[in-house]
């Protein structure tokens, strides 16, 4: 909140797995407010992702197995959430590769 402009409008895009407390005084102080939304628009979508592009603004991404599915969701919603917005991607080729995880015909 600190970083939005005067008269800005943060939008919460999603549901928040956790309440999150917003300081009352800082919307009046800066006339802010904030509103919500289950899903963005097409072209709300282009515009973060060209506003990322022009600032160089890249996810934390960890490349995971599939056999780390459970692990990686624990890492997401367990005790602390995900602080650092990490982000998990599975590796479906080397998932696959994986004789141990693959299941048999």
């Amino acid at each position: 909140m600190p970083l939005l402009a005067k008269n800005g409008t943060i939008v919460q895009l999603g549901i928040a797995l956790k309440p999150h407390p917003i300081s009352q005084f800082m919307l009046m102080r800066g006339r802010k407010s904030i509103s919500g939304s289950a899903v963005g628009s097409l072209k709300s979508h282009e515009e973060v992702l060209e506003l990322c592009a022009k600032h160089n603004i890249l996810p934390d991404c960890k490349i995971i197995e599939a056999n780390q599915i459970d692990w990686a969701w624990e890492q997401l919603t367990g005790e602390g959430g995900n602080k650092d917005g990490v982000r998990y991607v599975i590796d479906v080729k080397k998932s696959l590769a994986n004789e141990s995880f693959v299941p048999k015909k």
